[in-house]
């Protein structure tokens, strides 16, 4: 249909343009005008292919102008002359932000936020050691040691309640509802880029900017700023950025974008860091690794209940409480003895049933269209167009998939895979990419 009015109006103009090409004497400035505005037109028509009307070619035009391939721009980095807040964590990344932000002539002073506290906020069953209980303060001790060597003042900065007002009591509300939240991107969101900034902004206004460790880059296009994947795409981390105030990415930057981590811990040994060679943080943000049941046991109560065989109806096992686990998930499960795994496949909060299904590729487990609420945009959403081709995320552990977005509506976005997706799960984040740019996140229903 499309090709059709394309041939239809082509030959409409070239009648016109070979009309304006035969006028009489007394009219001959017209011909080469009129043939000229329809040459034009001709040629737009053969370029852009034809959608029914000009409204959908124009976004067109000004969407691919925006954000065409704006990964491979360079990394935004302000002049000398602007004094650096860097969120010091006690790890190598951070640490490596610093020795380079120094090296570039820049003045910086590093801050560490405590956000967590083992006996104030009640985590009893998970006090087992001295080294478990103290891993904050651990974590101190390293950035203190990261300050001293590259000798640059330290601030401990203690959000320990706004942490559970913010972050972790919205986390267990979600996880009573049957979700699956991400608390690191709660965390992003509500501590480390907002009441951090806030706080830096009132009582040193002198830093104009703040650097964080994260695998990530700002872009600068036409005035605004833009988040986009980092040049190791393997430890990227803007799927756990997609949550922060789009306003935030004027304040904020990420000196890691254009290095990998092997280069990042060949800085830190080379420059002799006291965390050259500390493993990488992993669990919760800010509380760390734990037993993720024993640890939410803290503050929800186990319920014993059904397994039952998604297909069959059968009864195939018991569970703790359907709130401690997960879609997709199969450990924990304790199936043992059948020709094929079981996962996860859906929960019954109210019966508190798990439905499991078996075999890794089951139907049960695999969806082809998501949505997502509440979504968080970090573009201007005029530059969005219906039925986009873009690549998402709904874990940050794996590749982009590929699909098209539909806006639903004002807060809302449906995404059609173009291949089927396993274990979406309510609760998560999805992320959407375009060109390396990140549209921003929601979270999925």
């Amino acid at each position: 249909m499309k090709k059709t009015k394309s041939i239809i109006l082509s030959i409409l103009f070239l009648i016109i343009y070979i009309f304006a090409l035969i006028q009489p004497n007394e009219l001959e400035w017209i011909g080469p005008v009129i043939a000229g505005i329809f040459t034009l037109i001709f040629i737009i028509l053969i370029i852009i292919p034809w959608e029914g009307n000009v409204v959908t070619i124009y976004k067109r035009i000004k969407e691919n102008h925006i954000i065409s391939k704006l990964r491979d721009e360079k990394n935004f980095m302000p002049t000398t002359d602007n004094k650096i807040a860097v969120l010091l964590s006690g790890g190598v990344d951070s640490a490596v932000v610093s020795k380079n932000l120094l090296d570039e002539g820049y003045k910086i002073e590093a801050f560490f936020m405590r956000n967590w506290d083992s006996t104030t906020n009640s985590e009893l069953n998970n006090i087992l050691t001295e080294d478990e209980i103290c891993q904050q303060e651990k974590d101190y001790n390293d950035a203190k040691s990261v300050a001293k060597h590259l000798g640059i003042k330290l601030h401990r900065v203690d959000f320990v309640k706004e942490y559970w007002d913010d972050v972790f009591s919205v986390f267990l509300k979600e996880i009573e509802l049957g979700l699956t939240p991400n608390p690191d991107i709660l965390c992003n969101r509500h501590i480390k880029f907002d009441r951090m900034i806030n706080y830096i902004e009132e009582k040193f206004p002198e830093f104009k900017y703040i650097a964080t460790g994260h695998y990530a880059k700002i872009i600068e296009r036409e005035g605004e700023k833009l988040l986009a994947q980092a040049k190791d795409i393997f430890k990227d981390q803007t799927y756990f950025l997609s949550e922060i105030n789009k306003e935030r990415l004027n304040k904020i930057l990420f000196p890691l974008a254009d290095l990998d981590k092997t280069e990042v811990r060949k800085i830190a040994i080379e420059s002799k860091i006291p965390v050259a060679n500390k493993k990488d943080s992993t669990g919760i943000c800010f509380i760390g690794k734990r037993n993720f049941p024993e640890f939410i046991s803290n503050y929800l109560k186990e319920k014993e209940g059904k397994i039952i065989d998604e297909e069959t109806g059968e009864v195939i096992g018991k569970h703790k409480g359907v709130l401690f686990y997960t879609i997709g998930q199969r450990k924990g499960l304790n199936l043992g003895g059948y020709s094929k795994p079981y996962f996860v496949s859906r929960k019954d909060i109210k019966k508190n049933i798990i439905f499991a299904s078996s075999g890794i590729d089951n139907i049960n487990l695999l969806t082809k269209v998501i949505k997502a609420k509440k979504f968080n945009f970090l573009v201007d959403e005029s530059l969005l167009s219906e039925g986009m081709k873009i690549k998402f995320k709904v874990r940050h552990s794996e590749f982009a998939f590929e699909g098209k977005l539909t806006l639903t509506s004002e807060d809302e976005i449906k995404i059609d895979a173009v291949k089927e997706v396993k274990s979406v799960t309510p609760g998560q984040e999805l992320v959407v990419y375009y060109k390396g740019v990140c549209i921003g996140g929601g979270q999925i229903k």
